[in-house]
């Protein structure tokens, strides 16, 4: 008898939930979505959830919840994707970066344990869901090498990179002390075409469509020269994925191995549209970190071997995908809709 696969996603109306579902679906699982208090949840492109996701209520606030969500479920793959996820605003409420990205990870381990009934002395059994946890290159902060491996040591330079420090530590002590399997995936910088407009690649995405259709004439960006390691969110969920079907356990890094600088993408996103960036980017010191990180780059090569897994989706392709996709939306949206989403990225 093939047992049913059935897999409880945290964050299920976020970027990474949405494509992660996607694929849950298209490969024959059950898949749960764990909101907090929503009637009618949508995901982040603004569409309902789709029809075949079954909706629990829970907060990674509350440990009650949790447990409850766990029991409803009874799943046996978690994907916690829940977080206070934006990075700036983790220095203007950091006790709720470490309340919800930092215990909200311990709280959720702590409701499989009491729902499976785990303790020190017990081994994980085939009733235990498998659980997975989005950690972060942010984790990284103020690189000690580059690339960024599974052993570099961490150095956060944010609430938001502790938080998630706190919670990919509390997954290896419950891999070690309760034989769960809970890994992290140390996942650099994705993003889409569902991308919330408040981060960097998406508000330049927009930022350029508003400019090509005459809506807006500046975008206002903080540090030009910071470099990340960019991929598309959909090579990345499936790379999740292939963490939890493994035989055994094990942290990975997931990301590009290419680094670019803001400075390059808003070059390439302008000139995709036929815009020279130069006479529509503004820097606003009001948008710098107060502890920048300069550089991240992954070093992907744990997953090639141990996954088999790489990027299918360019750099180059993702922009284009995003400023086509946001000349769509801004063309074809009502004036309020266009300016509600221009407002959250901080253009309008």
């Amino acid at each position: 008898m093939i047992l049913s696969r059935r897999a409880l996603i945290t964050g299920i109306t976020g970027q990474d939930g949405t494509y992660l579902a996607r694929q849950l679906l298209e490969s024959g699982y059950e898949v749960f979505g764990m909101v907090r208090g929503q009637g009618r949840p949508y995901a982040r492109d603004g569409s309902p959830l789709h029809p075949d996701i079954r909706v629990v209520s829970g907060d990674l606030l509350d440990q009650t919840s949790l447990i409850a969500a766990v029991e409803q479920a009874s799943p046996t793959e978690v994907y916690n994707l829940g977080a206070l996820s934006y990075v700036p605003v983790s220095w203007k409420q950091p006790a709720v970066a470490a309340e919800v990205t930092g215990k909200g990870v311990l709280r959720m381990l702590e409701a499989i344990r009491n729902v499976a009934g785990l303790n020190a002395s017990r081994t994980t059994g085939s009733g235990v869901p498998r659980f997975y946890q989005a950690s972060t290159s942010e984790m990284f902060g103020k690189v000690r090498e580059t690339p960024q491996s599974e052993s570099t040591p961490f150095h956060p330079r944010s609430p938001y990179g502790v938080a998630k420090a706190f919670g990919h530590y509390m997954v290896q002590n419950y891999r070690e002390s309760y034989g769960m399997f809970a890994v992290s995936g140390i996942l650099f910088n994705h993003e889409s075409p569902i991308r919330g407009p408040e981060f960097v690649t998406r508000k330049v995405s927009l930022g350029v469509a508003a400019v090509k259709l005459g809506l807006v004439d500046k975008l206002r960006l903080g540090n030009l020269d910071a470099e990340r390691d960019w991929g598309f969110a959909g090579d990345y969920v499936r790379g999740m994925r292939m963490m939890l079907a493994q035989d055994e356990p094990e942290d990975i890094v997931l990301g590009t191995g290419v680094t670019h600088s803001v400075r390059d993408l808003v070059e390439f996103a302008f000139a995709h549209a036929g815009l020279d960036w130069r006479d529509h980017v503004e820097v606003d010191p009001r948008l710098l970190r107060p502890a920048e990180v300069e550089l991240l780059c992954a070093d992907l090569s744990r997953a090639r071997e141990k996954l088999g897994w790489k990027p299918e989706v360019s750099f180059e392709e993702l922009i284009a995908m995003m400023v086509d996709n946001d000349l769509r939306l801004l063309t074809e949206s009502e004036n309020a809709a266009g300016e509600a989403v221009l407002e959250q990225a901080g253009l309008w």
